[in-house]
């Protein structure tokens, strides 16, 4: 066996599985799964399957997700530059799915760095409703708001705060609240070594204690008939059915909605918690289990929790007080008062000062030790201003007025020297730590705007007045995403409105956008971020 086993480990499992045991231990000695995940926030499904440059097969839980050939390196490939794909783990698409995403829909991430399931929830809102997405971890957002960006998110925030404050901010407000707690790792040993070397002090007994807590507090975020699922990579049971029944216990306003075993999920086991959790819940037999001998993934656990519904409606009058809303609005739910405008979105220019946008709680209050008193956007990047905010918002509309075809429906956000559009009013994250308040659209220097590579990546083709394409099959893709300059005539230039073909320049793979050049006298100045490209050889 390859994997080397905790000893109290490989005990539990062959007491808890009996004689699947064997079958459980042999999968050990098999290679992990590989699989990639569309992302059809930029190309759709059939159109991905006839260009893929991998042999692809359907992974039976996850529509847009296809195994591929043990050995592919799907991260050296231009599509994986433009955002086509995300490279995944089977098993890990499965929680995702069960949310049962609709368009328009407000959606929380709790636990969400890297990003994977995070930019799978924004591929199922299309770019429709709002996404918030949260890691507790500052070092882990950094590749959460990273992957939000490369796969072309429009209508994401990015937040780095414990539940609590979140939940302060965000009462009874979002419609599906993915958990994917922290856990043991158990599911994980065979695709991550390190995860089985660190078993023994990364224990069970403290996982627990987040993951209680968590599910409490996300509870109260959740809005009338709203859906949780909660899932972990563990098979210890402490985290998994008995966690759900202690839930239950405290919220008799949630039901379990069962998980669909065609897939080859196994059953939940409340019995493996006691006889008594057994008798009490036997609706726990509707939770799953994804074994490594039953499925071709790794182990995981899901739940899906179901608000049963409730005249739970809060008052808007919080929000009136800046004049943000009419008053005919102040008695909607917090949600609907939040974002009406008969197509739920409202577009609004908020400038924001680094007071403005401070970690200070709105109680006044310091939460589990978090300093309160430094400012939370983006502040790795962030530079004071020489210019007044409202001359930044003048070099952002022209720039948009000039270069681009696009509609901006959200919460035009200035933060410094750089310029946010936000699915949410922007005094919504006060008080928050914000990686991100949404889409970051560019900077402001001495009056002129630099657009942003995150821009640049969730535009289409046809919204950019000027692009050029780049065959995938070619050298000069590869050259441009390592940074290098290219020799572009101007008869490869894709003109709109009779546009000059000097200036910023959407630069697109096969028809995808990947960044941005800027186009003088024949050569394409290459815009592509020094962090981005390229670096294998």
């Amino acid at each position: 066996m390859g994997v080397q086993l905790p000893t109290a480990f490989v005990k539990r499992m062959e007491q808890l599985l009996g004689d699947e045991f064997e079958a459980f231990m042999a999968a050990y000695d098999h290679t992990p799964h590989a699989g990639i995940r569309v992302n059809t926030l930029k190309i759709p499904v059939e159109d991905f399957k006839e260009r893929s440059p991998f042999e692809l097969r359907p992974i039976p839980w996850c529509p847009t997700g296809f195994y591929i050939p043990h050995g592919t390196k799907p991260g050296l490939h231009p599509y994986y530059h433009a955002g086509l794909y995300y490279v995944q783990e089977p098993s890990a698409m499965s929680p995702v799915e069960l949310l049962n995403i609709a368009q328009d829909e407000a959606v929380l991430d709790l636990c969400a760095a890297p990003g994977g399931k995070s930019t799978q929830i924004a591929a199922k809102l299309q770019g429709s409703g709002i996404l918030v997405t949260n890691d507790i971890s500052a070092d882990r957002t950094k590749a959460l708001a990273k992957n939000v960006e490369l796969y072309g998110v429009r209508n994401a925030v990015v937040l780095n705060e414990i539940p609590d404050r979140i939940a302060d901010a965000f009462p009874h407000f979002f419609d599906k609240i993915l958990i994917d707690a922290p856990c043991s790792g158990e599911g994980m040993f065979r695709k991550d070594e390190d995860m089985a070397k660190q078993w023994e002090t990364h224990s069970v007994e403290k996982c627990v204690v987040m993951q209680r807590d968590i599910l409490c507090v996300a509870a109260s975020m959740l809005s009338d008939g709203g859906r949780i699922v909660y899932s972990t990579c563990t098979f210890a049971p402490e985290e998994n059915e008995a966690m759900i029944a202690e839930f239950l216990e405290g919220h008799p306003d949630f039901n379990l909605i069962p998980v669909p075993s065609e897939a080859g999920f196994g059953p939940g086991h409340p019995e493996w918690v006691s006889e008594e959790i057994a008798a009490a819940h036997p609706e726990l037999r509707g939770t799953a289990r994804l074994w490594p001998h039953l499925v071709e993934g790794e182990g995981h656990f899901i739940a899906v929790l179901q608000h049963q519904g409730g005249a739970r409606v809060d008052s808007a009058a919080d929000l009136t007080e800046s004049g943000d809303l009419a008053p005919s609005k102040q008695h909607l739910p917090v949600r609907e008062a939040l974002l009406s405008n008969g197509q739920g979105r409202r577009t609004e220019e908020s400038v924001r000062t680094g007071k403005g946008m401070s970690g200070k709680s709105g109680k006044g209050k310091n939460t589990r030790g978090i300093d309160s008193n430094k400012s939370r956007i983006g502040k790795e990047h962030v530079k004071s201003a020489a210019r007044s905010p409202h001359d930044v918002l003048a070099s952002y509309r022209q720039f948009v007025q000039e270069q681009l075809e696009v509609s901006l429906e959200d919460h035009t956000v200035v933060y410094g020297d750089r310029i946010y559009q936000s699915p949410l009013a922007s005094h919504r994250l006060d008080g928050l730590k914000v990686v991100r308040p949404g889409w970051f659209m560019g900077t402001d220097k001495n009056g002129r705007f630099i657009p942003s590579h995150p821009l640049a990546v969730a535009l289409r083709p046809s919204e950019a007045i000027r692009s050029i394409n780049l065959s995938s099959s070619d050298a000069e893709a590869i050259r441009y995403l390592k940074g290098e300059t290219l020799s572009v005539p101007v008869e490869r230039m894709e003109l709109r409105h009779g546009a000059q073909p000097k200036g910023y320049t959407l630069v697109c793979i096969d028809g995808y956008s990947a960044g941005w050049g800027k186009w003088q006298d024949g050569m394409l100045k290459n815009e592509y971020p020094t962090g981005w490209r390229w670096t294998s050889v």
